[in-house]
Formats: structure tokens, C-alpha cells, sequence
């Protein structure tokens, strides 16, 4: 999505240089929450200020929401339905494949030294025998100071925006947001835990919406038992057939969980944090990226979601029940995966052929 972005921001409408494009995204990939979104956020800050990055932080995710507020709730009228079954188990075969692929893409993006490989397999040890992943990044960062992890080959240069920063405007929007979580703490704690949950789940994910299944899937699976890991899996494969980026999962559980309120309430709070965290740090970044500790320590952190992701696979797999039929179609999506098909496809062409076996 990013490779769209860029081609519609720079090559279409020339709205950015191809420099500052690439800085915004080192941005976005070196502060937590959906990269994706940041980076649209990032083009509508360089071009039209606060409200332009909301505009397109906006634009860019409601479809998403809108498709998988619909989906979620087809779900839970459906989802027992024997047709509805053998498609799914079809799609939950496929997205084993698809977060095995992103296990594989974060190592090779991250994993330059031997360091770096302790990193992750300590990660995935710590998270392997129930530990909180929380306790894992938080180690993983001071292992990178440590080792000297390095987030970027080169520090990239990232000009201030072009729209003047309204400090005024974005203070209003975080009292407003704060507003909001007080609201929900005093009339219905449980959609205030469900927002506290899911912003806490966008803070942590360093390296994009990949890096949230592994604290989105302890949290809702095992610490709170609001679904079981199938259940959790049909989210993310209902999520990748919307137009989106992977942690719109949290409008499924919220949707499930509380109804539609509790699925508007998760989307806010697992893309608040994101829009913020963008807009505040923007005019900033290059002072962050001069810290050999701010990016060590993010370098850290992206290597521990290496392991986490490569548990992660090994969860989503053990709760799969896996045939001759779900094995080939497993390891053909993996294979078109690693060379280079597109993810919307993959899902497509499981679905049609999870139909054709079901019949």
C-alpha cells in the first residue's frame, strides 16, 4: 500500500519530491502504529497541514472500516453455516501462510548480524512460554542499545512539512481525544478497556499492522478470552479482503464483542495513536534519528517482532486443523507470496478454491 501511495503522491498528482516522500516513510516505519496510514497521514501533512493529514489518515482507512463492519457482522449471523465453514478454514490455512510470509519479510528487512538474531530468538523464547510481549520489546530495546542495533543503514534527511504545524489545533484534538477516553471510563468501562486495549496495541507495533497480531492475539485470545484463535484467525482473513491495512482486525473483535458501537470504538483507538504520533513527530524526526539510542533502540524492537511473529505462526498453525487439502493450499499461498503475488489475490484465489472442494 505504501508502493501506492507513493506512485498516486509523487508520480500522479506531484504532490511530493521523491526524497521527501522516502524520509516520510523512514518516518513511519521507525515510529509505531499502521505504516500505511501514517504514510498517508504524512503526504496530506506535507501538502495541506493537520487537516489535510486527517483528510487522508480518514479517507485512506474508512472504506476498510466500512467493509469490515459489514463482514464482521455477516460473520456472526453466518459463521456456523457449514458453506461458510469450509471457506473459512480454507482462508485460515491461507493467512498462516500469509503472517509466515511476514515473519520472513521482517527477518530478512532485520535481521543483519548474529546480534540481531539473539534478539529474536530471544524474543520469541520469552513470548513462546506465555510471557506478556510487552516484557519482550521492552527487552528487545535495551538489547539494542546494548548491541548497537542499528535502525537504518543511512540516516535519511526529513525536511519539515510544507503546511505550517497548527499546535493549536492538534492540542484540541488531544483533549478531544482524551475527552473521549474519560466519557467512556465514567459511562461504560468495557468500551473504555476496549479502547485502552486497542491504543495500547497500536503503540507497540513497531514495523507496521504485522507487528500488532502478536500483543492483538495474547490480549484477546489468551488474556481476555473475548474469542478463541480460530475465531481471532477469521478476523485477519476478513481483513484482507477489505481495502486496508492488517490490524482493522480490531473493528472485527470490537464489532463482536460490544456491536457496532464497540467496532467504532476499537477502530478509534487502534488508529488514534497512529494519526498522533505522525503529526506530533513529523517536524521532529531528524532531531530522533540524530539519537543513537532513540535508533538502537527502535532497531531492537523491530528485531524482537521477528520472533514474536515467527510464535505467532506457530499459534495461528496449531489452531488450524490441518488435512492434505489445507497443507497444499497452505504451502501454494506461501509460495505465491514470497514471489511477489499480490496478497489480494492470494485470498481471492483461496476462497474460489476452498468453494470448489467444499462442492
Amino acid at each position: 500500500m505504501v508502493a501506492y501511495i507513493r506512485g498516486m503522491a509523487v508520480e500522479k498528482k506531484h504532490w511530493l519530491q521523491e526524497d521527501s516522500f522516502l524520509a516520510g516513510a523512514a518516518l513511519c516505519q521507525a515510529i509505531p502504529g499502521a505504516t500505511a496510514m501514517q504514510t498517508a497521514a504524512y503526504v496530506g501533512l506535507r501538502t495541506r497541514g493537520l487537516i489535510g493529514a486527517a483528510a487522508s489518515f480518514t479517507g485512506f482507512g474508512l472504506p476498510a472500516f466500512l467493509f469490515m463492519m459489514v463482514l464482521s457482522t455477516l460473520y456472526a449471523q453466518t459463521h456456523a453455516l457449514p458453506a461458510v465453514v469450509s471457506v473459512l478454514r480454507g482462508l485460515q490455512a491461507i493467512v498462516v501462510a500469509i503472517v509466515a510470509n511476514a515473519t520472513l519479510t521482517f527477518g530478512r528487512a532485520s535481521l543483519k548480524s548474529f546480534k540481531a538474531v539473539a534478539i529474536a530468538l530471544a524474543a520469541a523464547a520469552i513470548f513462546g512460554f506465555g510471557i506478556n510481549p510487552i516484557i519482550a520489546i521492552l527487552l528487545s530495546a535495551l538489547l539494542g542499545i546494548l548491541f548497537g542495533i542499528q535502525l537504518f543503514g543511512s540516516r535519511p534527511i526529513l525536511d519539515s512539512p510544507r503546511a505550517p504545524q497548527s499546535w493549536t489545533a492538534l492540542l484540541a484534538l488531544m483533549a478531544a481525544a482524551a475527552t473521549g477516553f474519560l466519557l467512556l471510563f465514567c459511562l461504560r468501562r468495557s468500551l473504555f478497556e476496549l479502547a485502552g486495549l486497542m491504543s495500547m496495541v497500536d503503540l507497540s507495533a513497531f514495523g507496521g499492522g504485522f507487528a500488532s497480531l502478536p500483543l492483538m492475539f495474547h490480549e484477546v485470545v489468551n488474556v481476555r478470552a473475548w474469542m478463541d484463535g480460530p475465531t481471532f484467525l477469521n478476523g485477519i482473513v476478513l481483513g484482507q479482503v477489505t481495502p486496508g491495512p492488517i490490524v482493522i482486525t480490531a473493528t472485527f473483535v470490537g464489532n463482536l464483542k460490544y456491536g457496532p458501537w464497540g467496532g467504532v470504538i476499537a477502530t478509534i483507538g487502534v488508529f488514534l495513536p497512529s494519526f498522533l504520533l505522525v503529526v506530533v513527530t513529523a517536524p521532529y524526526f531528524d532531531r530522533l534519528l540524530a539519537s543513537h539510542y532513540f535508533t538502537r533502540a527502535t532497531g531492537g524492537i523491530l528485531c524482537s517482532f521477528v520472533g514474536l511473529l515467527l510464535t505467532v505462526t506457530a499459534r495461528f498453525a496449531l489452531n488450524v486443523q490441518w488435512d492434505l487439502f489445507l497443507a497444499l493450499l497452505g504451502c501454494g499461498a506461501f509460495v505465491a507470496l514470497i514471489l511477489k503475488v499480490d496478497i489480494l489475490w492470494v485470498v481471492i484465489t483461496g476462497t474460489i478454491i476452498s468453494i470448489v472442494w467444499m462442492l
